[in-house]
């Protein structure tokens, strides 16, 4: 299968480089600058479960290619009315789209450009950043893919990627409950990204605090609840659970939305935060603290 990976950033690259890696045929579509970098050092991977440095077949946008058989969704938000732009001339009739963005809000934007039969659900797991020389660092435990298709049926189309993925260094799995479980890593992602850019602090601290624990939970009771009025299938108990993921996780453990603060760039506030809070709206339900996050990112947006 033909691979087009959209972006080789911190998410694309590494998944995308790690199927590279295995001999799979994979494209990144880049901008000018980044395949100058991809040409000059490779793509380098320095990761916890082990380095990789590639040589990767780029693609720049209006450039002639012929439709791929997969093309995978990894940039931000807010890059992805752009992205759809780029990709749309390499995604043909059989073309399976596997978007890997958190929330989703992006998957009525996806449906609505290529139709709901091409886009599969699809999630990650990993903390990882791109230097400014474009080395991908990775180091957390999780380097996590599940894919699915959105009625939970297993199609030949998501074997074939079964089939593509196996034996990769890195966790790509097919999941029977895909939407679940994109509602429940928006719970999760929502949440840690909440509280560690509110209190410009990584997981640790956050959670070790005198009110730590008490507002963790308050935020991902807030936030199911406005997923529940929405009808998301999420687990009856999940608060409690992801509540103790977050105190098993490493203490240094930051979100990629602290990460991107740090470093003065642009936040994903509306896709994560500023959507669930209109479906609050819409729904009557009252969300002081995803407020007060909420709140928070903008002002920085508008520090920009």
């Amino acid at each position: 299968m033909r691979v087009l990976v959209v972006g080789a950033g911190a998410v694309g690259g590494y998944f995308g480089g790690r199927l590279v890696e295995k001999g799979r045929d994979v494209t990144f579509l880049v901008r000018e600058r980044r395949r100058k970098q991809l040409k000059e050092n490779g793509l380098v991977i320095r990761s916890i479960h082990g380095d990789a440095v590639v040589t990767p077949k780029t693609l720049v946008a209006g450039e002639q290619a012929a439709p791929f058989d997969v093309v995978v969704f990894s940039n931000k938000a807010y890059h992805l009315q752009e992205a759809i732009r780029d990709a749309k001339p390499y995604i043909g009739e059989k073309t399976i789209v596997l978007p890997l963005l958190n929330g989703m809000a992006h998957m009525e934007w996806l449906w609505k450009e290529f139709g709901k039969e091409r886009v599969l659900g699809g999630l990650c797991f990993i903390e990882t950043t791109m230097e400014p020389d474009g080395t991908i660092v990775q180091s957390s435990p999780s380097h996590d893919v599940k894919f699915g298709e959105w009625s939970g049926e297993v199609t030949e189309r998501v074997r074939a990627l079964e089939e593509l993925f196996f034996g990769c260094n890195a966790r790509f799995r097919l999941s029977k409950q895909i939407v679940t479980d994109m509602w429940h890593k928006y719970l999760f992602i929502a949440t840690m990204s909440g509280v560690t850019t509110l209190f410009h602090a990584p997981m640790g601290p956050v959670r070790s605090g005198e009110y730590g624990q008490e507002l963790l939970l308050t935020l991902l009771k807030e936030i199911a609840s406005i997923m529940r009025a929405h009808g998301a299938p999420i687990a009856d108990d999940i608060e409690e659970t992801q509540l103790a993921q977050m105190n098993d996780m490493s203490p240094h453990m930051k979100s990629s939305m602290q990460r991107d603060m740090e470093k003065g760039n642009l936040v994903e506030a509306d896709h994560l935060q500023g959507y669930l809070l209109t479906l609050a709206k819409q729904y009557g339900i009252t969300a002081p603290l995803l407020k007060a996050v909420y709140h928070h990112l903008k002002l920085y947006e508008q520090r920009g």
